[in-house]
């Protein structure tokens, strides 16, 4: 649930087309990442990912744990899968590898990436993973309903962009405080926005498992793509919420505050959403950030906030049915192995995918719902099916429909006729 200060769109200063000179000088970062089973789920179904970009690495070796970030930046990314039978890891493995794919293909070794373009290809890759994700789930019975949240970042000189879909988090602290710089695609945080409940009640709100978006679900997603501009000392935080579910967003921020590692950071938080119960998978990012690319603390500065980003408009052959075609004509292979710390098949997922709702209720504001249990004891899933249920029609011409009415009608009327004498 978002608590900070209520969207605004704004477009980042400076010219798209040409890299950054605001700053000079390295970004360095220092990062970690956990993925934990929970206390309650038998298979992890989340997954993570962190990557050089310059350097086309990625994972947790100790080279990339701590670095300058090249020209073409780094990217980093929660996947919170969904579905029975080993789906939802699949669809959640499918996301990182895809979009890490995406946002290395074709980069030029003399040509750093500009601002517009990273944002860009953040946006594409999502897309792109959930396109597939979604043709694999029509082509496999037993993968249907498979889903996956994403919360993705990228960084390019002093700029991180978030691509969101679903109720993955992304957090940014600075100066001591913590700012929720993703918005949660969720019913609850729908309801909070609009005023129809406090941040107390949706604690309790019986309905806090609904998501209304996530990657396999229908063949087009809604990325929502927001940026920030970092200044030296801030840290990152992507989670799924297997974390921010279990544990107050005031504990975090004081774990966070406290923690100069990320590796003892995120072994902290994780064992906080375990003691707290640890009823859903749990995965964490943690990345500092430093150097003399980055500018320093300005008291006097915007505060941080939820800002979106617009890209410009794209040419003819990059719009999206182009882009889509694809998609659909070169799919990689799905990923042999499963998500981190699981290769086992696992039990039935805790998410309901509703896909075209719009066939039988009345569109809603959002995007079509994906329920999502929050704990072991819900009910289990019920997928509705992709495919329309054609009904046959009886194929007879309109004048013989006439021609048999009337008929109907004469005899109706004649047989009156003779009671009636």
């Amino acid at each position: 649930m978002t608590q900070q200060d209520a969207p605004q769109s704004a477009a980042v200063p400076g010219d798209s087309k040409e890299p950054s000179t605001a700053t000079h000088g390295e970004v360095r970062v220092k990062l970690f990442a956990r993925t934990d089973v929970g206390q309650i789920r038998e298979h992890n179904e989340d997954n993570f990912l962190v990557a050089d970009l310059s350097r086309k690495a990625r994972g947790l070796l100790e080279a990339n744990r701590a670095g300058v970030v090249g020209k073409h930046g780094s990217l980093f990314a929660v996947c919170d899968g969904m579905g029975g039978a080993a789906a939802g890891e699949i669809a959640s493995q499918l996301a990182v590898d895809i979009l890490y794919e995406r946002m290395i293909d074709g980069l030029e070794e003399r040509h750093p990436l500009t601002r517009d373009e990273l944002a860009r290809r953040l946006v594409r890759g999502v897309e792109a993973a959930g396109l597939r994700i979604f043709q694999e789930a029509k082509l496999d019975r037993t993968r249907r309903g498979m889903g996956t949240t994403v919360t993705a970042a990228a960084l390019v000189d002093d700029h991180l962009f978030f691509a969101q879909v679903g109720d993955s988090r992304g957090y940014l602290l600075r100066d001591g405080q913590l700012v929720q710089l993703t918005r949660d695609q969720s019913l609850v945080n729908q309801l909070i926005e609009a005023g129809q409940l406090t941040e107390e009640e949706a604690e309790t709100f019986e309905h806090n498992n609904i998501i209304l978006q996530a990657l396999g679900t229908a063949d087009t997603v809604q990325v929502d793509l927001t940026y920030c501009e970092l200044r030296r000392g801030d840290a990152l935080l992507l989670c799924s919420d297997g974390l921010s579910g279990m544990v107050r967003f005031d504990e975090i921020r004081e774990v966070l505050r406290a923690t100069s590692e990320p590796i003892e950071a995120c072994k902290l938080l994780t064992d906080r959403a375990n003691q707290a119960g640890g009823h859903d998978n749990i995965t964490v990012i943690v990345v500092k950030f430093d150097g003399e690319g980055l500018k320093p603390l300005d008291a006097t500065a915007e505060p941080l906030k939820y800002r979106k980003y617009t890209l410009p408009e794209e040419p003819a052959d990059n719009t999206e049915p182009h882009r889509r075609s694809e998609i659909s004509s070169s799919p990689p292979p799905i990923p042999g192995s499963l998500g981190p710390g699981s290769s086992a098949p696992q039990g039935l997922g805790s998410t309901l995918v509703f896909a075209n709702a719009s066939d039988t209720m009345p569109a809603p504001a959002s995007p079509a719902p994906a329920p999502r249990a929050s704990s072991s004891n819900r009910p289990p899933p019920v997928y509705y099916e992709e495919e329309r249920i054609e009904i046959p029609g009886t194929h007879v011409p309109a004048w013989v429909v006439v021609v048999l009415v009337v008929g109907v009608i004469l005899v109706l009327a004649g047989t009156a006729f003779l009671f009636l004498r």
